[in-house]
């Protein structure tokens, strides 16, 4: 099992930055994508962005152009760095781990609580 934990979340202002860090901790051996996921109440949890262990990005359309997703893989770690944040950008966001399925024995997700980020404009 692996257990994600995010930091960084925080009530800013209107195009400001915000770094959000997730680290993955226990059974990491299998991970082979780390991301984020957003999502407002009473609203479907959509994609940021995620990053997988030989570089391949997939972007959320709201992502596209401001953020910027990394990795430390020897760490764990997974950071998203945003950019000019609008009020729209206001969410809870996820981090999410997924394992390799030949790796793990099957398809495996896993996902942190997640830390509020709130734009104020």
């Amino acid at each position: 099992h692996v257990q994600l934990v995010e930091s960084g979340g925080a009530l800013v202002q209107a195009g400001d930055s915000l770094r959000l860090s997730c680290v993955a901790a226990g059974d990491t051996r299998c991970i082979f994508s780390m991301g984020w996921f957003r999502q407002i109440p009473g609203e479907e949890r959509e994609l940021v962005a995620t990053l997988t262990n030989d570089g391949k990005i997939s972007f959320g359309d709201s992502a596209k152009g401001r953020f910027t997703i990394s990795r430390d893989n020897a760490k764990n770690l997974v950071i998203l760095q945003m950019n000019s944040l609008k009020p729209e950008d206001t969410a809870r966001y996820f981090c999410r781990a997924r394992d390799e399925p030949v790796c793990a024995g099957g398809e495996f997700y896993y996902w942190g609580h997640g830390t509020q980020v709130t734009v104020s404009s």
